[in-house]
């Protein structure tokens, strides 16, 4: 893959936190129907140039770029639900403190 691919961004109209990476120029082209119907309407997030030095938030960009190259899309899910549940009394608990 080139060294800088401008990529579009699509959020799931029915799965929170579920995104589709595509190469902008081939949009929606490339992605399996079954994935379609169970992703539901694509919602365009955003445009942005991703190189291997980009950061992103879950994944490397390189992994991106390689799920893009070999099958089209990356599809980015939500994180798993136990780290919601570690991470969430934490995160409460802090209102609690009435200092």
């Amino acid at each position: 893959m080139a060294d800088k691919v401008v990529v579009a961004v699509y959020k799931s109209s029915r799965k929170d936190e579920t995104y589709l990476y595509v190469k902008k120029q081939d949009g929606l082209n490339k992605i399996p129907e079954s994935l379609l119907t169970v992703f539901g309407e694509p919602q365009p997030v955003m445009t942005l140039v991703l190189h291997s030095e980009k950061k992103l938030a879950r994944v490397t960009a390189d992994q991106v770029l390689d799920a893009i190259t070999e099958q089209g899309f990356y599809l980015q899910m939500p994180p798993p639900k136990e780290e919601y549940l570690v991470a969430l009394p934490d995160e409460l608990l802090c209102f609690n403190d009435p200092e």
